[in-house]
């Protein structure tokens, strides 16, 4: 590991952070994808502690101090109006990470080693998607499974609203829709669709001790498709007081995955 001293917003050793607010998406990338980028000293923490190659780390001094040992990736100490210039707006965490992506499991490869999942189907906010993976870490799923029409979990937002648990939960995304509900099936899951219309049963009159279970969540607004609806084991609804028609998805994945937690 190595710290430098950089003051010049145009310096190519700080070339991973300049002008976030566009850099998702980079020609220059594999598939596009932009580099994973971790905002603040706990998210970063989280990134050093996970399976995605740090590039470099930039700060300012205090927060640079802060990580130093923690790992081998060159740390850039910049003052705070060089940080605002490279990244194009004020950063107030004081710090920023890069990474490389790394390879995450085959659709298969998740379910064959897990007994909790939470499924998502167009899910494209990417703050709703940061939230669903925070939830994910917190009760302790096996992974994420990622229907049609939903974020890329690593864009810079996602991490971030997160709190970099995206990079601690493992995803996959559906290798077929809605014919990943039928395998999850086949391989002994109930799927459990969260839609507040009926038919759909209490959550609170359910099992929370099944051998293996997965949520299954839409997106905000229209929730999940017939289709999804359709492929799924049950449909579960959360009540809710009267005038009150839905709750936000990560509000309704938290309570869904509390339920059905094991040894949170």
């Amino acid at each position: 590991m190595s710290v430098q001293y950089v003051d010049d917003p145009a310096d190519q050793r700080i070339a991973d952070f300049r002008d976030l607010s566009n850099s998702d998406r980079r020609p220059d990338r594999p598939g596009g994808a932009g580099l994973v980028i971790a905002e603040g000293v706990p998210v970063v923490e989280r990134l050093i502690a996970s399976p995605y190659p740090v590039r470099a780390i930039m700060g300012i001094k205090s927060r640079i101090a802060a990580l130093q040992g923690m790992c081998d990736a060159p740390m850039y100490v910049v003052p705070v109006e060089v940080m605002g210039e490279v990244v194009g707006f004020h950063l107030n965490r004081g710090v920023l990470a890069s990474a490389d992506r790394a390879a995450m499991p085959s659709f298969d490869e998740l379910v064959a080693t897990a007994s909790r999942l939470l499924v998502l189907e167009g899910v494209g906010d990417h703050e709703n998607l940061g939230s669903l993976f925070r939830n994910a870490a917190a009760f302790g799923i096996d992974g994420v499974v990622l229907g049609p029409r939903c974020s890329d979990p690593l864009y810079r937002r996602a991490v971030r609203v997160s709190m970099g648990n995206v990079l601690r939960v493992p995803f996959a995304k559906a290798p077929d829709w809605p014919g990943a509900l039928d395998a999850l099936g086949g391989s002994g899951f109930e799927t459990w669709a969260m839609t507040p219309a009926p038919p759909a049963v209490e959550l609170r009159a359910l099992p929370s001790d099944l051998a293996r279970v997965a949520i299954v969540v839409g997106a905000e607004g229209p929730g999940l498709t017939e289709e999804a609806l359709g492929a799924a084991s049950r449909r579960v609804r959360i009540p809710m007081a009267d005038g009150v028609d839905s709750l936000n998805v990560a509000t309704s994945a938290a309570i869904a995955l509390h339920h059905v937690a094991l040894g949170v």
